[in-house]
């Protein structure tokens, strides 16, 4: 997961050099959803019911397909279109660095919100080293942090606050129903594709230039990041919760800045690496993986 939606920053990138950010999030959401569908229609996953007969391959109660609309919104539609928008004014590198940032949100979300982890002390200290780090990103000292590059940056916050409403959502509300893995990945991914459909008036209606870097870019996107992917990202959500299956953004930075310093000749200032490392002690912290030293008490004489 790690190295392929690190990739995706790369991809990203590419692609928008022939294509809108309406376009690149649209072809995606499309192609994930038409590759997670031959999946399901092949395997036909079935989770046993509590008789030990094999349930439906879809689920049939209504309320389930509404809680995967809200899933639809919060997992595609709104953060692909953000990080495809903000890719247009930030590099691929700095748009994977604030992807970091989804463990932060995650465990805001998923305590605050949703109520389905609680945090330590130690763990909310870390909250506040990411934020921290997030600032430090961003650079509020200088000139360029005010201009276009600042709201692209806001556009890739806005994409991670969505990703940890979706972690937090899914295990309060889906994670604990009887739905395969593979088909979790494609009604999550398949009822995103049908309101990008419903709203290609608005967002893919528009001039393409297509070479095979920008196709094989956006294919990549689709049947890898927004495919594959997600049948990886249902089964280690269910094994180590919302919190832990975030530190797949530990990979993703990683990912990200090497191929866009290699490939896309990206350069980055000071503050950045910086601000990155905060993020990750900050997850580290949040995530109960590093803890703060305890101060001793003396013992009475």
């Amino acid at each position: 997961m790690g190295l392929v939606w690190g990739a995706s920053f790369l991809f990203m990138k590419v692609a928008l050099e022939g294509v809108s950010f309406g376009q690149v999030a649209w072809s995606r959401t499309l192609l994930g959803a038409l590759a997670l569908g031959v999946i399901v229609l092949i395997m036909r996953p079935r989770v046993p019911r509590a008789d030990g007969t094999p349930g439906p391959v879809l689920p049939r109660e209504r309320v389930v397909w509404l809680h995967f609309l809200v899933v639809s919104l919060t997992t595609c539609v709104i953060p692909y279109l953000a990080f495809a928008w903000a890719e247009q004014y930030v590099s691929s590198s700095l748009a994977s660095i604030y992807n970091a940032t989804t463990p932060i949100m995650t465990a805001i979300m998923a305590t605050l919100v949703f109520r389905v982890e609680r945090l330590g002390l130690g763990r909310w200290a870390g909250v506040g080293v990411g934020i921290v780090g997030v600032l430090v990103v961003i650079g509020p000292w200088q000139y360029s942090a005010l201009t276009g590059s600042l709201a692209g940056q806001l556009a890739c916050l806005v994409a991670t606050i969505c990703y940890g409403i979706t972690f937090g959502y899914q295990r309060r509300f889906l994670s604990q129903r009887p739905i395969a893995p593979a088909t979790f990945a494609f009604l999550s991914i398949g009822v995103s594709a049908v309101v990008m459909l419903a709203l290609t008036p608005w967002i893919a209606l528009t001039p393409v230039d297509l070479d095979w870097t920008i196709a094989g870019s956006l294919l990549a996107l689709g049947v890898l990041g927004t495919g594959l992917a997600y049948i990886w990202n249902i089964n280690v959500l269910r094994a180590w919760g919302p919190t832990g299956i975030s530190t797949v953004t530990y990979v993703t930075p990683v990912v990200g800045v090497a191929l866009g310093v290699l490939l896309l000749n990206e350069t980055f200032s000071w503050h950045e690496p910086v601000g990155a490392v905060l993020v990750l002690l900050g997850i580290l912290l949040a995530q109960g993986r590093l803890r703060m030293p305890r101060r001793r008490v003396p013992a009475a004489t």
